[in-house]
Formats: C-alpha cells, sequence, structure tokens
C-alpha cells in the first residue's frame, strides 16, 4: 500500500454496510480525519475518499476525488456561458496544467450574450487542474481551474 494513501477500514465499511440493512436506509456517508467514505445499496457505489480498496461486501469501493468546488484554489465561473481555454478557435490555451500564474492574468475566456469576458487568476500560483474543455457549457459557481 503506498504510504500517500491512508489504509481503508475495511470493518468500518462492513459496520456501515450492516447499519445501511438495519435502518433501512440507501446510503450513509462518514468523513473522519480527511477520509470520506460513503457506502451505497443495490446498485450504487460506495466511494472511499483518498483510498481506494475493493470491500468484499455488496458494493464496490472506488477513489473519488475531493470536490473541485470546495478547494481552496478553485476559481469558478461568475457567468453562464461557453469557455474557451484559447483567444481564438485552434490559438494556444491562455494556460496549461503546471503554467504559473499572476494574479489578474487570463486564465480563459467565457462567452455570454455574444460577449468574450476574460477570466482572470484571483490570485498568483500554479495551475494543478483544468476542470473544464474548450467550447464546454459552464454554470454560475462552476469549478473551471484550480490555482495553488
Amino acid at each position: 500500500m503506498s504510504e500517500d494513501k491512508p489504509a481503508v477500514d475495511k470493518e468500518l465499511i462492513r459496520e456501515l454496510a450492516k447499519l445501511l440493512d438495519e435502518t433501512g436506509l440507501t446510503e450513509i456517508e462518514l468523513e473522519r480525519d480527511g477520509l470520506r467514505i460513503r457506502v451505497g445499496r443495490g446498485g450504487a457505489v460506495t466511494h472511499v475518499a483518498a483510498a481506494a480498496a475493493a470491500s468484499p461486501i455488496a458494493t464496490q469501493a472506488i477513489a473519488v476525488p475531493i470536490d473541485p468546488a470546495k478547494h481552496a484554489g478553485a476559481v469558478t465561473s461568475p457567468m453562464v456561458g461557453t469557455a474557451y481555454r484559447g483567444a481564438a478557435p485552434g490559438a494556444a490555451p491562455f494556460v496549461d496544467l503546471g503554467s504559473k500564474v499572476v494574479a489578474g492574468e487570463t486564465l480563459l475566456i467565457i462567452e455570454a450574450m455574444k460577449t468574450m469576458n476574460q477570466i482572470p487568476a484571483p490570485r498568483s500560483g500554479t495551475v494543478t487542474q483544468i476542470l473544464i474543455e474548450d467550447g464546454q457549457p459552464v454554470e454560475f459557481g462552476e469549478p473551471l481551474v484550480i490555482i495553488e
């Protein structure tokens, strides 16, 4: 087992599955010490954040990334529109994974009501995740990129 992933408590997963049966619930989620476990009944999937070990119970265990919208470095969409990573079709993107950015630098453009709106970096740092595809529709508050 790698050192960067905490061990999965299989007994805890079994207890949560048993609790589902006893209470008639369809899903239970527990978060403790940065580890989040969600156990679901039937065709549902058990999610284990920060760990990827399977459990022999009726459900599976898979790794679940932390919600990007809750990440401290998330840059969210200030509007509904279509996101573009570059200034024009086929143009190089403003930023890529690993790009160093400074506060105010353009990360991408969102077209809303036929107006191109530049989305600036709210802070300096490194782009660690790009959560949208070029030309993808985005909603207000949707995470676009992560800057750490």
